[in-house]
């Protein structure tokens, strides 16, 4: 799984052919409309299923055909998450960054210096959280765009303007 990244979840069947309707959970959803195959999760194993037919349809939803799935076969696949190799992702540079690059890249507040290593992000209600280690301790901040000043990919570092008083909670 370190090797992947979560695209989306397949949400239902379409019509009676075997088709599925997949949620897209990216920001660029129309640039995965070539892509030939993707593994869906089926359990703890990651199976690659190849694809006939990609519809994008707007709204982070497609409808896809499967090589292969058909009726009742389609309907075991809904609610199935759908991954890509991290080779898929376009490189990112500046200040833009992909949760699974900055894992333990040192953070480091403008006023309180560095306060640990990025362990992980969370969604807690659809808020993406950026899980600091701070010697055993854990701390907790929003992961949006305006807490981030610079991503230091030599020095595996960020560099973080925190709101105030959210440190000195922890």
């Amino acid at each position: 799984m370190n090797d992947f990244f979560y695209l989306g979840v397949i949400t239902k069947t379409f019509g009676y052919k075997g088709q599925v309707v997949i949620y897209l959970d990216t920001d660029e959803p129309e640039k995965y409309k070539t892509i030939d195959a993707v593994f869906v999760q089926e359990g703890d194993d990651l199976l690659p299923y190849m694809i006939e037919e990609f519809i994008y349809k707007g709204d982070n939803q497609a409808i896809i055909t499967f090589s292969g799935v058909e009726g009742e076969t389609a309907k075991s696949l809904v609610r199935a998450e759908l991954y890509l190799p991290l080779s898929f992702l376009p490189p990112l540079t500046g200040n833009k960054f992909y949760y699974h690059e900055v894992i333990g890249f040192d953070v480091i507040d403008k006023e309180k210096g560095n306060i640990g290593k990025c362990v992980d992000f969370m969604e807690i209600s659809r808020q993406p959280i950026m899980y600091i280690d701070f010697n055993g301790k854990e701390i907790l901040i929003p992961a949006v765009d305006e807490i981030f000043e610079t991503v230091n990919r030599e020095n595996k570092s960020i560099t973080i303007s925190a709101p105030e008083g959210l440190i000195d909670i922890y």
